[in-house]
């Protein structure tokens, strides 16, 4: 298992909402947007993300989405 230090965090805006808590979320310096999901402890405590919140994401090491893990 990886430690959460090895993780790569970024910041961006949540551009569209998708069913099943998925969001497109874009980064500044990026062209392409990255398809998100919200993270276990963000379902349980019940915290909304919106279009145009500011969100932190944990990139996937694999390439594929991201887990968004605070809103600001």
């Amino acid at each position: 298992m990886s430690n959460n230090k090895d993780k790569q965090i970024k910041e961006g805006v949540v551009v569209e909402a998708f069913p099943n808590a998925l969001f497109k979320v874009k980064v500044a310096d990026e062209e392409n947007p990255v398809l998100c999901f919200i993270s276990g402890k963000m379902r349980m405590h019940r915290i909304k993300v919106l279009i145009g919140d500011k969100v932190a994401y944990e990139v996937d090491e694999y390439g594929g989405k991201g887990r968004i893990m605070k809103r600001f």
